[in-house]
């Protein structure tokens, strides 16, 4: 069944923004200090003719998309090319629907043709000709491109269709997940778990959201592995350009009262220790909610077990702050399928990185997780389906943040006031590079500030994500590619 509200991709353009953290961002056994920042601008047209113009933004944050020994420029270059073959890739693929209807069927029968022929070459002769660099790397053979930095790198497609969908319709997205804009029911998408009463007959995205959606939300803040704590902790090459370093010097200028721990994963003496020096600055400062994140380096689940017990037996009031605890466990679960029912027992359990899509969330709730932590950077498509399952089979809801900047901050936050989560938002952007959003800022001051331990939606307004774009002072690098159907 078609609908006349149905659209196709008809042209991308795509941009590489480089960012430069304040100070370090750890992940695992890495250190960043760059960023990109994939950008695209997509047409859609409909079928009466008419085009409209959206946006999409995501960080190709290496460490965290691809873990491997391979050199950091060498996959950092890798996602660069996957990003121009997707480029090219997306304005070939003819599929009239919905955004979310383009955005699936783009991801079931497009993208993993793509990520099993990628050789690092960045987009072939079209892209050369549209002026695009070369391909300098390609990943070894005995090495491909980890589906979730292939998602990471299509996000940026994916937000830019959603963006555009809704402008052409004249409607802000979240309005069209109905049936007046959707040809099928969520039916076509999901299946239920095996044995759960459940059906997705008859039912669409917006039965799932939170109306009204609010325009305020609680501010995760993360303290980050190498974050100092405390002044003893200072090395003397701190930053000095006005944003706090020290942990209680940003919880007293943001009104913070949600802190994530980033643990080690693989030193449980260290981990503990962690989360006993922050708790109890927490205490101090009327911090109200912890999280731990252990990082995706824990194998045994005894582990994550004992630091909980011994934190519940010696600080009780600590082990009480904490909300739930973030992937402790690998990222691919048909590789790791862990029981994880002792610790989802203790505390809620949210897979993250684990979550490519519904199908990872229902793997994972056959083996005791119990949350889902959502992130735009999968696609907004994906994270919407996976929104409506994981709340369908009775899962609480996290939106966790990619470090995101610029415009890749809006459908973050967004999708967090509309599907409805455990508690907020986390959104650090403006800890590691705040300097970077000054001109989106300018215009959305509350999204990119966080004020008496918030963010402020309220300036989001009209069609897409309500970017406002067009009143963004800022000036874009040269396309690294160009293309249209």
């Amino acid at each position: 069944m078609s609908l006349p509200t149905d659209a196709r991709v008809v042209a991308v353009e795509l941009f590489f923004l480089p960012v430069h953290t304040r100070v370090p961002l750890k992940f695992g056994p890495e250190t960043a200090t760059f960023v990109t920042c994939a950008r695209a601008k997509l047409t859609v047209r409909g079928r009466d003719g008419r085009e409209a113009t959206g946006w999409g933004e995501t960080p190709l944050s290496v460490t965290w998309v691809w873990p491997s020994k391979l050199g950091y420029e060498e996959r950092h270059q890798a996602l660069k090319n996957f990003c121009l073959k997707l480029a090219e890739a997306w304005v070939g693929f003819a599929r009239f629907g919905h955004a979310l209807e383009v955005g699936w069927a783009f991801q079931e029968d497009v993208l993993p043709g793509l990520i099993a022929g990628f050789n690092g070459v960045g987009g072939g002769s079209r892209a050369a000709a549209a002026g695009s660099f070369a391909a300098r790397t390609s990943p070894p053979a005995n090495e491909p491109m980890p589906r979730l930095a292939a998602l990471v790198c299509c996000s940026v497609f994916d937000q830019a269709l959603h963006d555009a969908y809704g402008r052409l319709v004249g409607r802000p997205i979240y309005e069209t997940y109905n049936r007046d804009f959707l040809a099928s029911d969520l039916a076509a998408f999901l299946e239920p778990a095996a044995g759960a009463d459940v059906s997705f007959k008859e039912r669409w995205p917006e039965d799932f959201f939170v109306k009204p959606a609010p325009r305020r939300l609680k501010a995760w803040h993360l303290v980050g592995g190498l974050d100092p704590v405390e002044a003893d902790e200072l090395t003397g090459t701190e930053p000095n350009d006005g944003y706090p370093v020290l942990l209680r010097d940003w919880i007293r200028r943001d009104g913070l009262t949600c802190l994530k721990v980033k643990l080690r994963g693989n030193d449980p003496a260290w981990d503990y220790e962690r989360l006993v020096k922050v708790g109890r600055l927490a205490i101090e400062e009327s911090v109200v909610w912890l999280t731990a994140d252990f990082n995706c380096t824990v194998t045994d689940p005894a582990v994550v077990n004992e630091t909980l017990d011994r934190l519940r037996d010696e600080h009780a009031r600590i082990y009480g702050m904490i909300l739930y605890v973030e992937q402790p466990f690998p990222y691919e679960l048909e590789e790791h399928p862990i029981d994880v029912r002792s610790v989802s027992s203790r505390k809620p359990l949210f897979m993250d990185e684990s979550a490519h899509d519904w199908r990872m969330v229902r793997l994972g709730r056959s083996l005791g997780w119990t949350g889902v932590a959502l992130k735009t950077c999968k696609t907004q498509t994906g994270a919407i389906l996976s929104a409506c399952w994981a709340k369908a089979h009775g899962m609480t809801l996290m939106v966790q943040d990619l470090t995101n900047p610029m415009l890749a901050q809006i459908p973050h936050v967004e999708l967090a006031a509309h599907v409805g989560t455990i508690m907020g938002v986390e959104t650090n952007g403006m800890q590691f590079y705040p300097e970077a959003s000054r001109s989106e800022m300018a215009v959305h001051p509350g999204i990119y500030q966080r004020r008496n331990g918030e963010v402020d939606l309220s300036t989001l307004q009209g069609a897409g994500f309500g970017h406002r774009v067009e009143e963004v002072e800022r000036r874009l690098p040269e396309a690294a590619g160009s293309f249209r159907g």
